[in-house]
This record gives C-alpha cells, structure tokens and sequence, in this order.
C-alpha cells in the first residue's frame, strides 16, 4: 500500500492496516475477492465508496477512491481515481504486458481480422499467443467470451497477468477508441501499435471526427508503444503520421512507393487474395489468403508489417495467414447447400458497408441483397449514410432492426430509408427474422445474399429485453426452410 501510494503521490488513510498484501484490483464490489483492492468510483447514480463496508466484507485489502473517508479499510484517496486505474492494476499486476509482445490494433474497420491475422501469423512462427478482441478472448487455445471491444483496465491487467503466468509470448489486441479515451488500456505497453483506418463511427461517444481522431492517436504516444505501424492509404492515416514521435513503419495495399511495406500483383477471387509483399530491406514474399476483398489485403499487409517489427520470420508468418480459413461473422459464407451466395457481416459503419459490398459486386453474377439495420442508441449521424450506401452498391436493400435497445426501430429504420438512393428497389421489413427469411424467398441462383450489422453478435437488444439472435444461424435456417 504504502508503494501504491507512493507512486500516485498520494497518502494513506489507516495506516495502521497497510501491510495486508494485494493479490488483485476490481471496480465492481460484487466482484471482489479476498486480498483485492477495490476501486471505488464515483458512478452515475452512485459512488463506489458507498459499497465498501460490503467490500471489506468480501475481504477486500484496500480500497482506492476521490472521497476521503473514513472508511472501513486502508485507503488511498486520490483526485481523479478513474484516471489513474489502468496505471494502478498495471502494478498491481506486476507490469504483465512488459513480459510479452502486445500488438495494438486501432481503427474504425478491420481491427478483429487483423488480430486474428496477426494471431494466425505469430502461430505460424511458433509462438504461443494469447488474443483479445470483439469476438472473443483466446488464452492459447482455449477461448473467453468479450464482454466489451477492450475490457476494462483492471481487468485486462489481469487478463495479461493469466497469459503470462500460461507462457504467452505474444498478444494481439484490439483497441477501441472507447478504451483509450477511458483510460482502460493506461499501464498497458505496447510492442507494436497498428494503426487500420479511420471513417465515421462513434459519433455518439466522440463530440466529432476530429474528437475521434484524437483518441485513436494516443495508442501512438511515445510513453504507450515502441513502434508505430501505420496505414498511409488513408488520410487520418497520413495525418497521424506527422503527429506521432514514434519510430514509424508504413503500408499501402495500393502500392504507393513511398510506403515501406507495399502490396503489388493483387489478385481477389471468391476463395481468397493473393498478393506479392515487398518490405524496406527488399522482401519479397508472395502471400495467400482465404479471404477476399481489397479491404482485407490492407488488413494482411497491417499484419505482416507488425508481425516484421517484432521480429517474427515473414515466410513462417505468411504460412500461418494461409491457413486461417477466416474471421467469426466477418464476410463468413454460409453454405447450405443452396444455388446463390450466403454472407454475414459485422458492417457497421457506411465505409465497412461499402467495403463489404464493393467485394461482393464483382462475384455476383446476379442480384445483389443486402438485409441491414442500424443500432439503438448509437451514431445516429451515419443511419442516412448506412441507406445510401446500400441502395448505392446493392440491387435490393431491406432495412429491418439491428440491436434497437430503448430506441423505437421504427424511428431508426425511417432514418435509414431517407438516405436512400432515388429509385433505388428498398424494402422495409421491422422484423429481423421475417427480414432474413424475405432475402433468402428472393434469392434466384447466382445472387447473394448479405446480412450486414451484427456479424459475430449471439443476441439481439430491446428496450426491456434480449433475446438469443444469430443472424448465422438464422440465415442457415432459413435457407434451409425454404428448400423444403
């Protein structure tokens, strides 16, 4: 207690109990186990340390908190606790990212392929690795359900603690603009920070893209990250790469020489990409995915420039890519046995729309569907850019629910439609199941079929409920139902 405190430069109150031994931190009194320290917080609609004689009860050591006392444990009180909450469980924990290569990924679109890239990668090396992402957390082989993009600090320093104690040597990790801006990922280092590209999303959380921007970037601080891997491709790209002091490594899956690590000979089918990777000591090294699209190219190249940074051999690399047969609820197929294309997306935004379609289009020799919504109480800015986008690159869009949460899906789905393209073919149909099962009644052979919004996501959000909701499944069963 006494060196926490310490190192916060701040004072303990009952110090007559400092010597009880912290073995972990929590935010959650709840949650809390014997020897933990408990961060009370000021929250919404409570603070923390109204919790902590039920904190001491669960055998909490101390507590750390903004409301001086007193109290029923040793205490720590600081001005800004939340600020100051990654720094600590980072101590607590014994600085486990220092232990291990952590590779930050950043950006609007691709962050959970590039993860599951890089994982593919350092696998193909020989690495033992740990991932931590959207779709899930991996410890080796064993996999962890997410609750959030990044979880929060405490316990992501406990996560790492666990990997380290497991023998990882190499963790690629998605980090969300959220996470950075609340301070979940502060005591993390990092080996690598990969920066994707940025585009409109979260503009219910970020005041506005320069906002966004800005949170993104601080992934690229001198003090966070050893080396920056950036995607000049994109302009927030280009922009970032005159604001960071890091040393800096490039890439461009369009082949801009300036860029030190280039994509060049790209050729896409609907089994996958392949393309000739040329690096800044004149690697030369011919990769092969099986994912498709122009997107995900950039993706690999964002891989194999971090997975080089570190130090891991490109040809084993590649050969782990190659046979990573793809990304949960990433442009993932569905066969069932039918005669057109089945697809489901995690697109959210209207670039990773665009995106998903643009790379459908060329292997569609017939209609292009598209089944789309919008999330609840999310980006309401993007909700008319979502139906232009649809109406622009598809040839049937239905707009139905996504995750509504306390919003009306109506007043969503009526937002959706204004962004549509004039005369454009738009059906509207509320109900996501009714919705899929439409899309799939239309289907001809040869056409394609895409339920875009929730991707990987087991459920779907009401206001007073959630019901189990897997647009995979769904999609399979109604493919299936029809060709009864």
């Amino acid at each position: 207690m006494t060196e926490l405190a310490a190192l916060l430069g701040a004072s303990v109150i009952s110090a007559d109990e400092t010597a009880r031994k912290i073995a972990g931190i929590t935010h959650d009194s709840r949650a809390i186990r014997p020897g933990d320290l408990y961060a009370a917080l000021p929250g919404a609609h409570a603070h923390g340390a109204d919790f902590a004689l039920a904190a001491a009860g669960h055998g909490a050591a101390a507590m750390l908190t903004d409301r001086p006392g007193p109290h029923p444990l040793p205490t720590i009180v600081v001005e800004k606790p939340r600020e100051v909450l990654g720094r600590v469980a980072s101590w607590v924990y014994d600085d486990p990212s220092r232990a291990m290569d952590v590779i930050g990924i950043t950006g609007t679109n691709g962050k959970t392929t590039t993860a599951y890239l890089i994982e593919a990668g350092l696998r193909g090396a020989g690495r033992s690795t740990g991932l931590i992402g959207t779709v899930e957390t991996r410890i080796g082989a064993e996999s962890l359900s997410s609750v959030h993009t990044t979880p929060e600090a405490p316990d992501l320093q406990a996560l790492l603690a666990l990997m380290r104690e497991r023998g990882v040597q190499s963790v690629p990790m998605e980090v969300s603009s959220h996470g950075l801006a609340l301070g979940r990922v502060d005591g993390t280092v990092y080996t690598a920070a990969v920066f994707t590209n940025l585009s409109q999303d979260h503009l219910d959380f970020h005041a506005d893209m320069d906002d966004y921007f800005r949170a993104k970037a601080k992934l690229f601080d001198i003090k966070r990250s050893r080396v920056a891997v950036i995607n000049v491709d994109d302009e927030a790209g280009e922009r970032l790469l005159h604001l960071t002091r890091l040393p800096v490594t490039t890439t461009s899956a369009r082949g801009r020489s300036l860029a030190d690590w280039r994509a060049t000979e790209i050729v896409q089918d609907s089994a996958g990409s392949s393309f000739r990777l040329h690096g800044p000591a004149g690697e030369d090294v011919p990769i092969r995915l099986r994912m498709t699209g122009a997107y995900n190219v950039a993706n690999a190249l964002s891989a194999l420039a971090a997975l080089a940074s570190i130090g891991v051999d490109l040809e084993a690399a590649a050969a782990g890519m190659a046979g990573l047969a793809g990304v949960p609820g990433r442009l993932e197929s569905i066969d069932a046995g039918q005669d057109f294309g089945a697809f489901v997306d995690f697109a959210h935004s209207p670039d990773s729309l665009a995106n998903v379609l643009q790379t459908l289009r060329p292997v569609t020799p017939g209609r292009l569907i598209v089944v789309l919504g919008c999330g609840g109480d999310r980006d309401r800015g993007k909700r008319p850019l979502m139906g232009t986008v649809a109406t622009t690159y598809a040839d049937l869009a239905i707009v139905t629910s996504d995750n509504p949460r306390s919003e009306d899906p109506s007043s969503i789905i009526a937002a959706i439609v204004e962004g549509a393209v004039e005369g454009a073919e738009l059906e509207v149909e509320p109900d996501r199941r009714a919705a899929i099962d439409r899309a799939v009644a239309l289907a001809a052979a040869g056409d394609t079929v895409l339920l875009a919004g929730k991707g990987h996501e087991p459920q779907q959000e009401f206001a007073d409920h959630v019901i189990d909701f897997d647009d995979r499944i769904e999609l399979r069963r109604a493919i299936e139902t029809a060709a009864r």
